[in-house]
């Protein structure tokens, strides 16, 4: 009979340690830091170095850029601000955002930037929440006009044009014809850096200090934020894009003197946020307590169910579906979970070991952060090694299935 330890039995809470671990002394991942919760206990691993030539242990406190694993918590302040009747989910967000306004939509997504037709109706919030507002990275139209114009305007992070400050980026967005029209299709990412722009409007208040004031303050996630500041850059570890060729390891973004040694001029809700295991797990553990941090509401139940159950309709979420499927080959199996909430992946079949239900997303700096209300289980696993090659996706992929083992049910 295998013994139980808080929720896992033991036997379980070593092949994760040994998956792990034999991930790290492969060379290809030079550290990780993973942790896995149920109720009040929670197991964690660090194992590795913050640098690929050695050099300082990782921690259980050292700071990841969480890249897109950032959507499922920057989505907490629109949700705070539905609470309070600040909005509606079928406000038209060109109240706010009037550079949005009297949308034109492509005739083909592949067509000239020109060759388009009127909106059918405006954007509205729950457009821009559901991420069916319009305009989305979407690998499978690569090279047409749209995508290039997405990326040659700054758009997108990190990609030949910085990314400019807020309003200047919407200005740019809205100097742009939509893919769709509103609400018919899912697309990625742009949705959530355009939730932190509805925000500040929305509050007049920064995007990352109405965060903090309602969502990582009354959480104590002191660790979370949109750049490191100086005394605590030494947790920072650089993050790695190897080589898809040679495997060989270039550094894509330094600690001192990096993309996140200082306040960003667009802090962005869709891959902006860096954090801890401990951090991330304190949000996610009040997702699956329905909104309580202690005895502190920080969201109703019924936002975190908004935000956490399938809001695409059968044909949005079949189009995901094929997305997901037809592109494994480039996104190392990552991504095939059927639906969306607001900022999460949501489960809608069982694909693998996961049940449906779960809920949360991956990042493409090697994060992975997801809650399980079956099991009432969090787990979280951090590396800093990019998807530019696989390994940090099987970490993770392994991860999750050793994860499942060791749950004691």
């Amino acid at each position: 009979m295998t013994s139980s330890n808080g929720g896992f039995t033991d036997e379980g809470l070593r092949k994760v340690r040994e998956v792990l671990t034999r991930h790290v002394e492969s060379g290809r991942v030079p550290g990780v830091v993973a942790l896995i919760g149920r109720g009040d206990q929670t197991h964690v691993e660090a194992i590795g170095t913050m640098s690929h030539d050695g050099g300082a242990p990782i921690g259980r406190d050292t700071i990841f850029r969480m890249a897109s694993t950032s959507k499922p918590v920057t989505m907490a302040a629109a949700a705070v601000l539905l609470d309070e009747c600040r909005l509606r989910l079928d406000d038209l967000v060109q109240t706010w955002l009037p550079e949005l306004a009297d949308r034109r939509v492509l005739k083909r997504i592949d067509g000239p930037l020109d060759d388009t037709v009127p909106a059918r109706r405006p954007i509205t919030v729950r457009d821009v929440l559901t991420s069916t507002f319009g305009l989305g990275m979407d690998i499978t139209a690569l090279g047409s006009p749209i995508m290039g114009a997405i990326i040659e305007n700054g758009l997108t992070p990190d990609l030949p044009q910085p990314m400019p400050e807020p309003d200047e980026w919407l200005r740019r967005l809205g100097t742009l014809p939509l893919m769709h029209q509103p609400g018919e299709r899912w697309q990625y990412h742009i949705a959530s850096d355009l939730v932190g722009v509805l925000v500040a409007r929305v509050t007049g208040q920064s995007f990352e200090s109405f965060l903090r004031e309602r969502v990582f303050g009354p959480l104590g996630m002191a660790d979370t934020g949109f750049h490191v500041p100086a005394e605590k850059i030494d947790r920072l570890p650089a993050l790695y894009a190897p080589d898809p060729q040679t495997g060989e390891f270039h550094v894509w973004d330094e600690s001192a003197d990096g993309r996140w040694s200082k306040p960003p001029v667009f802090p962005g809700g869709g891959g902006g946020l860096v954090s801890t295991v401990d951090d991330y797990h304190a949000y996610f553990r009040m997702l699956l307590n329905g909104g309580l941090h202690g005895g502190e509401r920080i969201l109703s139940r019924p936002a975190v169910e908004l935000m956490t159950t399938n809001r695409l309709t059968p044909e949005q979420t079949a189009l995901r579906e094929t997305l997901a499927k037809d592109n494994v080959h480039l996104s190392y199996g990552q991504g095939q979970h059927g639906g969306w909430g607001l900022g999460s992946a949501v489960r809608t079949y069982r694909g693998d070991y996961a049940p449906v239900g779960q809920f949360g997303w991956d990042g493409g700096s090697g994060t992975s952060t997801y809650a399980d209300p079956q099991h009432g289980l969090v787990g979280i696993v951090l590396t800093q090694v990019g998807m530019t090659v696989p390994n940090s996706a099987h970490l993770i992929h392994d991860f999750w299935t050793t994860v499942y083992q060791a749950v004691d049910a």
